[in-house]
């Protein structure tokens, strides 16, 4: 059963300028393993992020930092979520996580499937 979806879209010439801006933006948003990426894999990860409190209905005080895009089985985006965001989905039956990301054209995208 399907828990919810989520979609996010981001301009990657735009996003590297925010994180130019504000360097301290990597650390808020991304965790260790996946801050040395490239801004185009960064800004896909980064709408996934947004995708992931999309599907969870968008509830106040997730952080970036508890969902976690890192390459699988043949380099497949896996989803491995913690602390709030786990704990959200917890109370929403969510079981199982689906990402596809993709970036071209200058825009990054991210879609995210929750599974109950």
């Amino acid at each position: 059963m399907i828990v919810g979806i989520g979609v996010d879209v981001v301009d990657v010439a735009r996003f590297a300028a925010s994180l130019e801006r504000t360097p301290s933006l990597r650390a808020r948003l991304f965790t260790e393993a996946e801050r040395g990426l490239a801004v185009r894999s960064l800004a896909a990860r980064f709408a996934a992020k947004e995708a992931v409190a999309k599907a969870l209905g968008a509830p106040p005080g997730l952080s970036h930092l508890d969902a976690e895009v890192l390459p699988g089985a043949y380099g497949r985006p896996e989803l491995r979520v913690h602390g709030t965001v786990a704990e959200v989905a917890v109370t929403l039956g969510v079981l199982r996580w689906h990402v596809s990301l993709t970036h071209d054209a200058g825009v990054a995208v991210a879609y995210v499937i929750a599974e109950g």
